[in-house]
């Protein structure tokens, strides 16, 4: 807010104003209060468009539909006098930043919250559509985000004043990067023109930039009408619907009440937790690559254990050492002596049969078949050097003990012998 001017009028209508709020192609904005306390944003018409006729014919039809409006997602039109020597309207002040200076000092909105804001805005453009006015003009610096929720202003105004940021006034309505292509061509507006201003405005909460990027004038009226947006670190949740609401033809934008409906639904189900909801550049961060292959999931180590019990895997390249050994000693070990040397070689069924069966016979430790092991586990553990860790066998323990006795026995009576004689 700013302190009034020496040329702002202090009283208009029975408004008392207080402060500067703005400034734009139509007029100046003012904060005012009635008699009740109850604060306005009091929009003062320049005073060469109150010299112009037509214009004032425009505004009159305007200011009588947006009377009709009744929905909570706008700021509410309080009183107006267009028979002034300036016209001027006053509308419910909203207090909050605007959704573009929002973005611009926080940064881009989460999932969740994007949902929620374009699903409040939706169900307002169907209260604004259903008294019969386009807004013509909706983009980020348009919504107020209030206490209560999103609040679209300026509506159905932009179109009466002529007010543009173009170069060439009248030839299109509106800001570059929100308006749609039959604004551009100069036809006809429908509310799906404001759909497409919904998409790039949604666009724009997500990403903290125009979908159709930056430059003059011409080049983005340009990429509007004959290049696809821009939609890189839009949340996956969001970029179907934004990239229908910014379909070049009017007829494949959803309407305003199936925007609702579906942004309803994703609000409540990123909410929830059901998807990433940080926002696209924290996201990316996370997710930036290292240059490191990543450990395959784990019912993926499984499978492949139980794979490499019977048909043996090539190795991949670059494979750390501990992980490829051990696979290479589960497939020699389940297809015992009669496997092939290359890594690439599928030994046939009646040589892997073959081998377990001599495996069985040798009676040793290390050649004994896996092939029992495979029913869902992995088999089992191998040394270092490519072999199964043995089990003392009890028998031959106590057969080495007897040895030992009798070895001993044998020494000491003859150590006693030599010492007799």
């Amino acid at each position: 807010m700013m302190r009034l001017r020496r040329e702002d009028p202090r009283v208009v209508g029975s408004f008392r104003l207080h402060r500067r709020l703005g400034a734009g192609g139509m007029g100046v904005v003012y904060l005012g209060s009635d008699r009740r306390g109850q604060r306005v944003a009091l929009k003062v018409i320049r005073p060469d468009l109150a010299e112009d006729q037509e214009f004032r014919s425009r505004f009159a039809r305007e200011v009588s539909a947006a009377r009709r409006i009744r929905g909570g997602c706008t700021a509410r039109l309080v009183a107006a006098d267009l028979e002034a020597e300036r016209p001027w309207f006053a509308t419910q002040y909203v207090p909050g930043p605007s959704l573009h200076d929002k973005v611009a000092e926080e940064g881009p909105l989460t999932a969740a919250q994007i949902a929620a804001v374009g699903a409040a805005l939706s169900e307002g453009l169907v209260a604004v559509h259903e008294a019969g006015v386009v807004h013509r003009d909706l983009k980020p610096s348009n919504i107020l985000l209030s206490p209560k929720g999103p609040r679209i202003i300026d509506f159905g105004i932009a179109w009466a004043t002529g007010a543009s940021t173009l170069t060439h006034v009248g030839t299109a309505v509106g800001s570059p990067g929100f308006l749609a292509p039959e604004q551009v061509r100069g036809a006809a507006v429908t509310p799906a023109t404001d759909v497409f201003a919904l998409g790039a405005t949604l666009a724009y909460a997500a990403t903290a930039d125009s979908p159709f990027g930056h430059g003059s004038s011409e080049v983005m009226l340009y990429r509007v009408v004959h290049e696809e947006p821009h939609l890189v670190g839009v949340p996956d949740a969001l970029a179907p619907l934004v990239r229908a609401c910014l379909a070049k033809d009017p007829e494949e934008r959803p309407t305003t009440l199936q925007l609702s409906m579906r942004l309803k639904e994703i609000a409540a189900r990123e909410a929830h937790g059901v998807s990433d909801g940080r926002p696209p550049a924290q996201r990316a961060r996370a997710e930036r690559p290292t240059g490191r292959l990543a450990e395959p999931p784990y019912e993926e180590q499984r499978t492949t254990e139980r794979r490499t019990a019977g048909t043996p895997a090539p190795r991949p390249q670059g494979q750390g050492h501990g992980q490829g050994q051990r696979q290479g000693q589960r497939q020699e070990q389940g297809q015992g002596h009669g496997s092939h040397s290359g890594p690439h070689a599928r030994p046939s069924s009646s040589r892997q049969s073959s081998a377990q069966h001599s495996g069985a016979a040798g009676g040793g430790p290390s050649s004994r078949p896996t092939s029992g092991r495979t029913g869902g586990r992995p088999g089992p553990r191998t040394t270092g050097t490519g072999r199964r860790p043995s089990r003392p066998d009890p028998r031959l323990m106590r057969q080495r003990l007897i040895v030992f006795i009798v070895v001993t026995l044998i020494v000491a009576l003859g150590i006693a012998a030599a010492q007799k004689l």
